[in-house]
């Protein structure tokens, strides 16, 4: 698991109302999309946001939700998720959200399960 102090790659955080306005989803979809591990949120600044690095074309990152959860089975937080997600993982060469968005869902899931 990642320490604060792990370097991350940037990206813009989204609120819950970004979240609508981007997805064109209700609030309550949203929530859903969190709850069922579709998207994973942390509190940023007082607030619930998620990384925009998480979405692509507006619409949650397929491969997003299984590696979040072989990571929660793991033992990782919310927190934790998302900060191994955005910092750079060694083995794969690249964040690992990086990697997914590239399409590299089985390699990226290998590493997380070593983790876990």
């Amino acid at each position: 698991m990642t320490g604060d102090s792990t370097p991350t790659i940037p990206t813009d955080w989204l609120t819950l109302p970004d979240l609508v306005a981007l997805t064109g989803e209700p609030l309550g979809r949203i929530r859903r999309l969190l709850d069922d591990k579709h998207l994973v949120a942390s509190r940023r600044d007082g607030t619930t946001k998620v990384p925009a690095a998480f979405l692509m074309d507006g619409h949650p990152l397929p491969a997003l939700r299984g590696t979040v959860i072989v990571l929660e089975d793991g033992g990782f937080t919310e927190d934790e998720v998302i900060d191994w997600l955005l910092a750079p993982e060694e083995s794969i060469g690249m964040a690992p959200i990086a990697a997914l968005r590239a399409g590299r869902k089985s390699e990226v899931r290998r590493v997380a399960q070593s983790l876990a």
